[in-house]
């Protein structure tokens, strides 16, 4: 989706109906882009809508090219501007109440203002914690489905920036605090709460879910103040998550504004939404401080990866590795093992593999090296009577029927604990 070297010349929404033959959301794909998200989020009856850019090269552009340097949605017609030189700089109306002001000055196109992307985010709570990414503050004015949606665009300026992956290193006190953060189950849009305690956050005031916790959330993170965050999983509500993209970035907004290096597996519900595993891993994988890998492609599932954790200074030795597994989402034999799924063989051998490859070097460590692991789906030895717990008991462990025996492995290669996420 990023274009290096590309500028936005124009930009236009297409509606079409599903009743009318003749209507197309479609342009010339030889001149048009489309964003392809349904600005109705697929709740019209009848009615699609789009939006479409035009862009070309730098190099390719003529003098009668004109370069996007802003973009703006209101009702009403933005005042006109003057540039340094004096020229007026005029905006240029389009449907859904977006408004363009286009240049054809030299430079415009590296001026560091050309757009060269749109995206299109959906709630009014919607963010972008993308470099050089604007979430614009109104929502498409295209009708009151819009509206209601808070179809939003967010635009970047300049080139795509390729992010690198932070280092994760013990304090020079010695320390290193993970924090774990399961279940966020963030929605497109604000959510609906579902058994809040409190009832009522704010006397009289509806619950909304998700700004209730990310909320929670942000003061755990300014009073605990974690060198690294892993998501354990269901990080997206899939079935109230149309858009999951907008809420994957709510949820990893709060992470780069503090600069915390996050890691993330996935649970049962964050594909059930509009993307599936691979395509979430596209989109964390790319984001600031993200720690996050789709691991190998032959092993089963979708981020299966390991994360060290150096030594402090300057030093290369790795002093804790944290193991990452997907545990899948439900049982593929419902009749024999009802429930959840479980870590396949492939999974198992990988662990292992990396472990028993990785035991000399860790052993170079002038102190004791330590192993963890990070799962979302409990295994099966959670449910063990009698196990030590703090807390309040509100759920039972929801493990697979299946044991695959990956407890044992764990033992086997050292590792201290493992944590899952549901």
């Amino acid at each position: 989706m990023h274009y290096s070297g590309y500028v936005i010349t124009d930009v236009t929404v297409t509606r079409c109906s599903s009743l009318n033959p003749f209507s197309t959301c479609k342009l010339d794909p030889a001149v048009w882009y489309r964003i392809e998200k349904d600005l109705y989020l697929r709740t019209g009856w009848t009615s699609s809508a789009y939006i479409q850019f035009q862009r070309k090269k730098e190099e390719e552009l003529t003098a009668d090219d004109r370069v996007v340097v802003d973009l703006k949605i209101s009702r009403l017609t933005p005042p006109t501007e003057y540039s340094p030189k004096g020229e007026v700089e005029a905006w240029e109306p389009r449907p859904g109440g977006l408004w363009l002001k286009r240049s054809a000055s030299r430079h415009a196109s590296d001026s560091g203002k050309a757009v060269t992307y749109i995206d299109v985010l959906f709630g009014a709570d919607a963010v972008d914690p993308r470099i050089n990414w604007e979430v614009k503050d109104t929502p498409l004015l295209l009708d009151a489905f819009t509206e209601r949606l808070e179809t939003r665009l967010s635009i970047r300026r300049g080139n795509p920036t390729k992010t690198k992956k932070p280092t994760p290193r013990i304090n020079e006190n010695g320390k290193f605090k993970v924090m774990q953060l399961a279940d966020l189950h963030l929605s497109t849009g604000l959510g609906v709460c579902r058994d809040p305690v409190p009832a009522e956050h704010v006397p009289g005031q509806q619950c909304e879910a998700d700004p209730r916790t990310l909320e929670f959330v942000e003061r755990l993170f300014d009073e605990e103040k974690p060198d690294m965050v892993v998501l354990s999983g269901d990080q997206v509500n899939g079935e109230t998550a149309p858009d999951a993209q907008s809420a994957v970035f709510k949820g990893v907004q709060l992470l780069v504004d503090r600069k915390i290096p996050y890691a993330v597996i996935f649970g049962n519900h964050d594909d059930e939404g509009d993307l599936n595993r691979a395509q979430l891993m596209s989109i964390y994988e790319d984001l600031p401080y993200s720690l996050a890998a789709a691991g190998p492609e032959d092993i089963d599932g979708v981020g299966n990866y390991i994360i060290e954790v150096l030594d402090r200074g300057k030093s290369t030795h790795s002093a804790l590795t944290f193991y990452l597994l997907d545990t899948h989402s439900y049982s593929p034999d419902e009749r024999q093992f009802r429930g959840y799924d479980w870590i396949k063989p492939s999974q198992t051998r990988w662990f292992k593999n990396t472990a028993q490859s990785l035991r000399r070097k860790h052993q170079e460590y002038s102190h004791i090296h330590m192993n963890m692991a990070f799962i979302h789906i409990p295994l099966p030895e959670y449910r063990s009577s009698g196990k030590y717990f703090k807390g309040q008991w509100d759920e039972a462990p929801t493990a697979p029927g299946f044991n695959s025996g990956f407890k044992d492995a764990l033992q086997e290669e050292g590792v201290l604990f493992v944590s899952c996420g549901q």
